[in-house]
């Protein structure tokens, strides 16, 4: 059963919202101090003021404690809820993810210089070539253009580099981004990942996962974030994508290798001296984490198959996807103009509709800032106009 709107303001921290939100109907005139439902990102992202406003609030139920570079305080007491959370030895905070991926893969290759990736990756595509140009590793791309590459192809591929080399290089580290961004959240099938760790442990090969939206993957694929981590050495898990924080990243390892990290962090300029501020907002949002997105998936189906009702209104999941659906648009529907309408009176708010006349729909925990219906009688007033 989904929760009713006052169960997730107290599980999500959402207590700055205005009290005296109308009653959900879809009659009203918005006014600007209303909840927004966002049909983008994988969360809540909080403006300064409600940020704030939540930490004020946790706050004065539960003080918060500061660190120092990393010691102690709510940063200490997140890192153990990461250890928790994924079943591995240590945790530390990191200020990105971008360098939660760097250092694992660093630590974790030594000498070993090939490191093999998917082409969609983030480690390959969006950390401006940190791999080769700061730390010296050859990233080798699998599956172009595609979300996740098999242990056959993993093989196949390995073999080619190790059989075609004179001067040969060892191989540090094979690292998995799932689910993938640029794949619009599509995941690596469990069973897949379970092939992949089984020809890596026999090769002596280490893994790494970028896990940072693994939160939202594990809901909408029913696989624990322990089962998850289980199959990887390292997991990195972002602090913003689902969380509510600032910034941050939290990297999961054995001791041996969490251990190196305090003083990679220094030598990259990743220290610093107080991350309470993200660490806290992270730490009592992972409470209820869960059920909230549990709830919000509840909330969407609804939603989805009422509109899906509608004539010239379709919207599917994607094939291996996680929270982003598709809303294909055709008939005498108006995308822009229903967009539009949506935003302007009803403070429901989505991407304008692509060159194919469809949008991309991301399930959050801002779907539960309205009932379902009253959601539906907002798509269904929007589509008169």
């Amino acid at each position: 059963m989904a929760l009713d709107r006052r169960d997730f303001l107290k599980l999500g921290g959402l207590s700055f919202l205005p009290t005296g939100i109308p009653v959900f109907n879809s009659d009203h005139a918005i006014t600007a101090d209303e909840p927004v439902i966002k049909f983008f990102l994988d969360g809540e992202m909080f403006t300064p003021t409600e940020y704030l406003s939540i930490l004020t609030k946790y706050n004065q139920t539960s003080p918060f404690a500061k660190d120092r570079y990393g010691e102690g305080g709510a940063v200490q007491a997140l890192e153990k809820k990461f250890v928790e959370l994924t079943g591995k030895e240590k945790a530390i905070f990191l200020p990105t993810g971008t360098m939660a991926n760097q250092l694992a893969i660093a630590a974790l290759s030594g000498d070993d210089t090939k490191v093999f990736v998917q082409e969609t990756s983030h480690v390959y595509r969006d950390e401006a070539d940190a791999a080769q140009s700061v730390f010296k590793k050859r990233l080798i791309p699998l599956a172009k253009g595609k979300a996740y590459f098999t242990a056959e192809e993993l093989e196949n591929e390995v073999n080619y580099h190790l059989d075609g080399e004179v001067f040969k290089s060892g191989i540090g580290v094979v690292s998995i981004e799932n689910p993938v961004r640029r794949a619009d959240g599509r995941m690596v099938p469990i069973e897949e990942i379970k092939k992949i760790n089984a020809y890596c442990r026999k090769n002596k090969f280490r893994l790494h996962l970028d896990g940072a939206r693994l939160n939202v993957a594990s809901v909408f694929s029913g696989i624990p974030v322990k089962e998850y981590a289980n199959y990887f050495d390292t997991i990195y898990v972002s602090l913003y994508k689902a969380l509510g924080a600032a910034s941050g990243a939290m990297l999961c390892g054995s001791k041996e290798i969490i251990d190196q990290m305090v003083h990679l962090m220094k030598i990259h300029g990743g220290s610093m001296y107080g991350n309470w501020l993200n660490a806290a907002m992270a730490l009592h949002r992972m409470e209820g984490l869960e059920s909230r997105l549990k709830s919000a998936i509840a909330n969407s189906e609804k939603i989805f198959a009422a509109l899906n009702k509608i004539t010239g209104i379709n919207i599917s999941p994607l094939e291996g996807g996680s929270n982003i659906y598709l809303m294909k648009i055709s008939g005498n529907v108006n995308g822009n103009k229903m967009v539009e309408q949506l935003g302007n009176n009803y403070n429901i708010r989505m991407a304008r509709p692509d060159k194919n006349n469809e949008i991309r729909l991301t399930v959050n925990e801002t779907l539960l800032y309205r009932e379902p219906d009253w959601v539906i009688d907002a798509f269904k007033n929007a589509l008169k106009t």
